[in-house]
């Protein structure tokens, strides 16, 4: 893929990025996201997921030794009310025990200084720090000193700026603790959602706080080998009882991206029917998975080798999907977080 394609900036108006139709055995469509609701019926119902993304990019560095290493930590998990987890540029340079001070050249945030304790480091190179702060003090540290933790493929060639804390956060953002943000969201706007309303199409949400392994290759032969990052997620009883309306209604469940899918399907049972969920999930969807939930999905262009385009492969088709992505890439859409979109309709099979 020419990297030209990777979309450095999100399209605006953020309904106007393009929109590829997929459908397994049928030509492809290219339009754009505003017509979503022309592919759509009344009775469907979207799910977006409303995470809030946080300020997850923290620099600092090593105190307390006679050098004063550089350290660069990403937030990925809560683990409670002052310890999170992290991935850490220059884990090497820690040990258990270890303080870290965040900020730049010695700018404090308004509660004082943010430091972490690393508690302990991971055999795959997360690391625990316990910060000195506790709870919404901790949540404001982090606000005040903290970055838009962009995707490596956008903080490799611009960094990071106050467009972004806009730019990387949905209309739909309202509980904080993500640290990537569900990109398909990126793409609605006001306008859209009533152009949904008229058509009789309605929109739930549900929570899925995404974590930085979204950014992961896999990197191992055997899929079966490759080990998901858990990400806490929530689907309430209202959602699950409306979600099961819809579909003994007649209506079609389309998942806006992956995490509102996986999450779907984490709280859906063999007969299709969606439970409350309020738990971790750690969901690994490869071709052949028979989906329970999802009757359609919307969602960005995915990096290769990477867990995403695996399950887009296990919706419409690995074959279908290739396809699509030569179309995309021959044509000019842009890609990853800030890119274009595909509506995708599912693999047809014989069961």
């Amino acid at each position: 893929m020419p990297a030209t394609a990777i979309a450095l900036r999100p399209a605006q108006p953020r309904d106007s990025a393009r929109l590829l139709v997929v459908q397994p055995g049928a030509a492809l469509h290219d339009g754009v996201v505003r017509d979503l609701p022309d592919w759509l019926a009344p009775g469907d119902a979207l799910v977006v997921n409303d995470t809030r993304v946080i300020a997850a990019q923290l620099s600092g560095r090593r105190i307390g030794r006679e050098t004063e290493a550089k350290i660069e930590a990403t937030l990925i998990k809560r683990l409670d009310g002052s310890r999170w987890q992290a991935l850490v540029k220059g884990a090497k340079k820690l040990n258990e025990g270890d303080t870290v001070r965040f900020g730049h050249d010695g700018r404090v945030c308004l509660l004082g200084q943010l430091d972490a304790t690393v508690e302990h480091k991971g055999e795959a190179g997360e690391i625990t720090l316990a910060f000195s702060f506790h709870g919404p003090a901790l949540d404001q540290a982090i606000a005040e000193l903290g970055a838009p933790p962009l995707p490596p493929y956008i903080a490799s060639k611009r960094a990071p700026d106050d467009r972004d804390a806009a730019d990387y956060q949905t209309m739909f953002a309202a509980h904080e603790g993500a640290v990537a943000a569900p990109t398909a969201g990126l793409h609605f706007t006001p306008e859209l959602e009533a152009g949904l309303a008229a058509r009789g199409v309605a929109i739930h949400r549900v929570t899925l706080h995404v974590g930085a392994g979204t950014f992961l290759p896999v990197k191992v032969d055997d899929t079966e080998d490759h080990k998901m990052h858990a990400e806490w997620g929530c689907v309430s009883r209202e959602t699950a009882d409306a979600l099961n309306a819809v579909h003994a209604n007649g209506g079609r469940i389309v998942a806006v991206g992956s995490t509102s899918l996986r999450l779907l399907e984490s709280a859906a049972a063999d007969d299709g029917s969606i439970r409350p969920f309020a738990d971790d999930t750690a969901i690994f969807i490869t071709p052949g998975y028979r989906f329970k939930a999802v009757d359609l999905m919307m969602t960005n262009f995915h990096l290769p080798r990477s867990t995403l385009f695996m399950l887009v492969s296990a919706f419409a088709g690995r074959e279908t999907m290739q396809r699509a992505y030569a179309h995309a890439i021959a044509t000019g859409y842009r890609f990853y977080s800030y890119g274009d979109a595909c509506l995708l309709f599912p693999e047809r099979t014989t069961s």
